[in-house]
Formats: structure tokens, sequence, C-alpha cells
């Protein structure tokens, strides 16, 4: 069975650029990125409009993963179409969507506009979407090359996306994964401005996600960074090997165990180490030798005395002494016991943990980079000893903090728990200025 075993998600509004009109979405299985279009903010209404659809994910019900996020994607399309017919402002607006969903061995998309989904397999970098572009289709029909259609003036001019239309064709497909897959989504920002074998590259050799991402924005920038860019990225794994560790804290979940589950826990790893294998009925004592002169029992823990030869015999070996409790238990060592008192802390303590993990992956901040730069964050604003983090960055503008009014910067450094969405809008309106005097909450 396939897991996301890493990701990372990233978005920068490029150096001409004075808003961010992309979106994104990483929440494994699933992964989107979304290209808005439109005057008036209309573009960036549009492709939240898009990425909003898929929060709650894949809805139950008949069909294929396929078939299902095809079916979200066309309802995002209706939705965004609806609200464009609300409002002049935003007549006509629309976005790009390219979309991915992890099942359990296979990859599932559903495509419309020009942002792309590429794959890294054993070395290979390749495209996995076509471009619902014009020049994309003069490629396509012969009459321009590939290298040309890269520098074409009308390379921007998209064919197909979700809002102008009541309707859109959605491009879908699935295919097997496998663990060790790379998998790339982009917006046009990044491959309108670094050529695909340099995109490639700069995925194969890096040794992270996080680091692949931000060298693929950087890249961007550094060609003119015409456009907004992002980037989302995962690997997958393969976990169909989990051990008998996994399988218990997949019973117990992570909500906090009861009792009786740490009881049966710990019953099963005595099973599992041998120490419920005792001779006769469980809890019963151990039999112990009679003295054949005397017919008594010697005394719990005496020396024993088949050490010593019997007429005309050899010498017998000397048994290991056992001391037993008032139960007939066998006592425990100082090892056993911590290792028992280490187990009961694991599993108590670990459904607290998980939950704290989880818990900062849903926050997000905003602040302020190394390089001065207004930054969201996902995380809490904190560091633990040693100086591990617990956050990481998200998101990076191109506002520099020592730009901003007194009343923007203490917003900007107040570190406030924010959504992404809250998170995103404040950078937005840093971005356009709209925070000229007064601290925002």
């Amino acid at each position: 069975m396939l897991r996301v075993a890493e990701s990372f998600e990233g978005s920068d509004t490029g150096r001409q650029r004075r808003a961010n009109e992309d979106s994104s979405f990483a929440r494994s299985p699933l992964f989107a990125v979304a290209d808005g279009m439109g005057g008036a903010q209309a573009g960036e209404v549009a492709s939240r409009m898009a990425v909003k659809t898929l929060e709650p994910g894949l809805p139950d019900g008949s069909g294929s993963a396929e078939e299902r996020l095809a079916g979200l994607v066309k309802r995002a399309n209706a939705d965004i179409h609806e609200h464009s017919r609300a409002s002049e402002e935003r007549a006509g607006m629309g976005t790009t969507i390219t979309a991915a969903y992890v099942g359990e061995e296979e990859l599932s998309i559903a495509h419309v506009g020009d942002s792309r989904l590429y794959l890294l397999r054993e070395g290979s970098f390749e495209r996995l979407t076509r471009d619902h572009s014009l020049v994309d289709e003069l490629v396509r029909e012969g009459k321009l090359t590939p290298e040309e259609a890269d520098v074409h003036p009308q390379r921007s001019i998209i064919t197909r996306a979700l809002g102008p239309e009541p309707d859109v064709d959605v491009d879908s497909m699935t295919w097997r994964a496998r663990a060790g897959d790379i998998y790339l989504l982009c917006s046009d920002g990044l491959t309108s401005m670094v050529p695909e074998k340099r995109v490639g590259e700069i995925v194969r050799g890096a040794d992270s996600l996080e680091s692949a991402g931000r060298a693929l924005i950087e890249a961007a920038n550094a060609a003119g960074g015409r456009d907004n860019i992002t980037v989302v990225l995962f690997r997958l794994d393969d976990v169909s090997f989990a051990d008998d560790t996994a399988e218990q804290t997949t019973r117990l979940g992570t909500a906090a165990p009861t009792v009786a589950e740490i009881q049966a826990a710990l019953r099963e790893t005595d099973s599992a180490t041998g120490d419920a294998a005792r001779p006769g009925t469980e809890g019963a004592a151990p039999a112990t030798a009679t003295d054949p002169s005397t017919g008594a029992q010697p005394a719990v823990g005496a020396p024993a005395s088949t050490d010593e030869a019997p007429a005309g015999g050899p010498v017998q070996p000397r048994q290991p002494r056992i001391r037993v409790g008032p139960a007939g238990e066998r006592k425990r060592g100082p090892l056993r016991r911590l290792g028992r008192g280490l187990l009961w802390l694991t599993l108590i303590l670990f459904p607290f943990a998980a939950g704290g993990y989880i818990a900062t992956q849903a926050v997000y901040f905003v602040g302020v980079d190394d390089q001065g730069f207004v930054t969201v964050y996902k995380g809490v604003p904190y560091e633990l000893p040693g100086g591990l983090s617990m956050y990481t960055e998200n998101f990076v503008s191109g506002v520099p903090a020592q730009s901003l009014p007194a009343g923007a910067k203490k917003t900007v450094t107040s570190h406030k728990l924010r959504s992404l969405e809250d998170a995103n809008d404040l950078v937005r309106q840093i971005e356009r200025g709209e925070l000229a005097g007064q601290a925002t909450g």
C-alpha cells in the first residue's frame, strides 16, 4: 500500500506581480495547484474557490477515485461560473487546476488549463498533463516546435479553464504508482521561466523536496519572475511491510487508550516475550522436588542439594533457583520492570504527542524570514531545546518588513495563529498596501 512519505507546498508572487493569484492544496492524499485569471482580484478568488472545493476530500459514493475527483473539479467550475455571473467586477473570471489523488496503489488526476503535473521515476522526468493552451495545440498540430512555443507571444492564452462556461471538459486519468515516485504540480509561472529539462535537473539533484521546491521558485525568480510561481511536490513510499508496532498503533489510534486497551497491549507484549509460558495451569506455582528421605519439600529459595553425587552416580548439575512471589508468579528483574514502565509511558503519551504534532500542521502564522521578507509559516512560533523549530516556511512574499508602517509591522511580528486562508489574506493585504496605518487583529 502506498502513502505520501514527504511533501512540500510553496508559492511566490514573483518579481513583477503585486498580488498572488495562485492557490494550492497539499493535504495527503489530495494535492492541487490552481492559477487564477481575471481583473479586480477575481483570479485569486477563482483559484481559492477551486482548491476550497477539495478541502472535504473525495466524496463517498459510487464511482472510481478518478471519477469522483473529476466530479469535484466540475463542481468547482459550476460554483465559480455562478459566482462570476453574480458580480460585474468578476465576470469572466476563471482558473486552471491540476489535482492529484493518491490511492492505495494508483494515482488519479483531474486537469484543466496549463498548470502541470510531472513525474520523476527512476531518474526519468516526464510531464503527465497536456496544456489546454493555444501554443500547445499548435505544437500538437505540428505548426510550432516546442522551442518556438516557449517564446511565442501568445503562449499565455489558454483554451480551457474553470469558470467562463457553465460546463467544462476535464482531462482525467489513473495509473499505477510506485514507491519512490516524486510528483511535481506547478503553475505556469515556473515552466514559463524555467525549461522543463532544468526543472527535472533541479528536482533530481535536490536532497529533499523542500530544497527542490525552494530551488525551483528561486530559479523562476532568477529568470525574471514574470508571473506567480507555485509548486507542490510529494514523494510516495510503500507501507505494506508495516511491523507489529505500527499495527498496534493503528489499533489504538490517536485517541487516549482506555485502561483495558493498555492491559491488553501489555498481555500481548508478555505473550510475545514468552513471560506467560509457565508449567502447569496459568498462575500455578512451579513444581518443587520432594526429599525422598523425609517426604518434605525444601523451602522456597533454599539451597538445592542436587549437586551432591548419589551413591555410585555422577554429580548432577545445579538447577537455577527461581524466586517466586506469593501468587507463584516469577518476579521480574529491573530491566523487565523498566521495559513495562516504558511501554505504559509510550502508550499513554503517544496519543498526546501525535495530537500535538497534528495540531502544529493545521495552524499558520505570519512573520519575517531571515532575509527580512514577510512570510507565512506553517506550525506554531516556538523552538524546542536544541534549536528544533516547530514551524516551517509556507510562502515567502516579496515585501520587505522594513518597508511597512509601524501598525502593519506590529501585525506581522505579533505571530498570531491563523488558518492558512486568513494568513494568505493578511499577506495579500500587505502586498496591496491595505495595512497603511493600523494593526489588523
